[in-house]
C-alpha cells in the first residue's frame, strides 16, 4: 500500500517517520508543495493521498487524481471549504478529515487572547519598548464576573465554555445543536442576537458554511455592547473585516483578538522584507492597534495537535484503502 502526502511542513516530518515505523507495510512519500494541476502528478502510482492546504482544491487536480486510480482522500485538518463537494461526488472520492485534533489547543489560545486584551498587554509592551515601567493609567480587567458569549459549542467551543466557567465568568452560548452537558448548565440562549446583546466578550467557534459567511457583519456589531471584546480563532470568513475595522474605529469593539482573517492567504505563512510590503489594506488597517492582537492562524499549532493531525489522517486513509470504516468520514452527499 502506498500513500502520498502534500503540503508537509518540517515539523510534521518527525511524526510521519513515527507513523511509518509503526506501519512498516505501508510506503509513504511526501512533498512540501500543495496540490495543484502541476504537482498532482507526484501522486501517480500511489493508492491514497493525504493533504493540507488553505488554497482551493481545483477540479482539474481532482480529475487527475481520479485518472490515476486514486479515490481515497484524507485531509489533515478540519476545514473543508477548499473542496467543491460536487467535484468529489463526480469523481467518486471518499473523504476523511481530522475534526478533533486538539480542541484544547484552540480553546487555550482563545483564552490567552482574551486575557492579553483584558490585561492590556500590547499597551504594556509599547510602554516597555519606550522604557516606561509605570502601571497607571493602564489598568486591566478580569474575566471573573464578565459575560462571555460563545457562538458555536462543538468540540472547541465546549472547552472554551468550561474554561470560562472555571474563571468565574457567566457564559451565554448559541448553537443549532446544543451540547447536552452544557445544556444542563443552562448557558444556552435562543438566538445569536441574544449572545451578541448580552456578552462582554464574544468568541466564535463555528465552521465556515456558506450560510455563515459574514455572520458577524455591521448589523451584528451594532447589536453588541459598547467596548465589547471580540475574538475570532475560527474562520476569517465568518467576519466582515471592514465592519470590524469600522467597529474598532468607533469604539463599539474595545479590543479584538484575531487568529484568522478573511484574506489571510495573502499574508499568513509568508515572509516579507518589511511590513510595508504587505499590500493587504485590511491587514494594514488592523496592524499596530493597541487594542488588536493578531496571530497567524496558530491557535491549533501545538505538538499534540500536529501529532494527531498526521496520525489520524494517515490512519483513516489506510482504513479506507483496506475497505474499513474510517474514524472521521466526511459526508460529501451535500455541501
Amino acid at each position: 500500500m502506498k500513500i502520498f502526502l502534500y503540503g508537509v511542513r518540517p515539523d510534521e516530518a518527525v511524526y510521519l517517520k513515527e507513523w511509518e515505523n509503526a506501519n512498516p507495510d505501508v510506503e509513504i512519500d511526501y512533498t512540501d508543495k500543495i496540490v495543484t494541476e502541476e504537482t498532482v502528478d507526484l501522486a501517480k502510482g500511489y493508492n491514497g493521498v493525504v493533504m493540507l492546504q488553505t488554497q482551493p482544491y481545483t477540479r482539474l487536480a481532482l480529475q487527475k487524481l481520479h485518472d490515476f486510480g486514486i479515490s481515497k482522500i484524507s485531509v489533515r485538518n478540519v476545514g473543508l471549504d477548499g473542496f467543491d463537494f460536487k467535484d468529489l461526488r463526480d469523481f467518486g472520492f471518499s473523504l476523511t478529515s481530522v475534526p478533533v485534533y486538539s480542541p484544547n489547543a484552540i480553546a487555550e489560545h482563545t483564552t490567552s487572547l482574551m486575557l492579553r486584551l483584558l490585561r492590556r498587554v500590547p499597551e504594556f509592551d509599547e510602554k516597555f519598548n519606550n522604557a516606561d515601567f509605570r502601571w497607571f493609567p493602564t489598568i486591566g480587567e478580569e474575566i471573573n464576573g464578565k459575560t462571555v458569549g460563545i457562538v458555536g459549542t462543538g468540540h472547541i467551543g465546549s472547552v472554551v465554555a468550561r474554561l470560562m466557567l472555571a474563571f468565574g465568568a457567566k457564559v451565554v452560548a448559541y448553537d443549532i445543536k446544543p451540547d447536552p452537558y452544557l445544556e444542563n448548565l443552562g448557558i444556552y440562549v435562543d438566538s445569536l442576537d441574544e449572545v451578541l446583546k448580552q456578552a462582554d466578550i464574544v468568541t466564535l467557534h463555528t465552521p465556515l458554511a456558506k450560510r455563515d459567511i459574514h455572520m458577524i457583519d455591521k448589523a451584528a456589531f451594532a447589536k453588541m455592547k459598547d467596548g465589547v471584546i471580540f475574538i475570532n480563532a475560527a474562520r476569517g470568513g465568518l467576519v466582515d473585516t471592514d465592519a470590524l475595522i469600522e467597529a474598532l474605529d468607533s469604539g463599539k469593539v474595545g479590543g479584538a483578538g484575531l487568529d484568522v482573517l478573511e484574506s489571510e492567504n495573502d499574508v499568513f505563512q509568508k515572509k516579507f522584507d518589511k511590513i510595508e510590503d504587505v499590500k493587504d489594506p485590511q491587514f494594514q488597517a488592523l496592524l499596530n492597534r493597541k487594542n488588536v492582537i493578531m496571530t497567524p492562524h496558530t491557535a491549533f499549532y501545538t505538538t499534540t495537535a500536529v501529532h494527531n493531525m498526521v496520525f489520524d489522517s494517515l490512519n483513516d486513509n489506510l482504513k479506507m484503502l483496506n475497505n474499513q470504516t474510517p474514524k472521521f468520514p466526511v459526508d460529501i452527499s451535500e455541501e
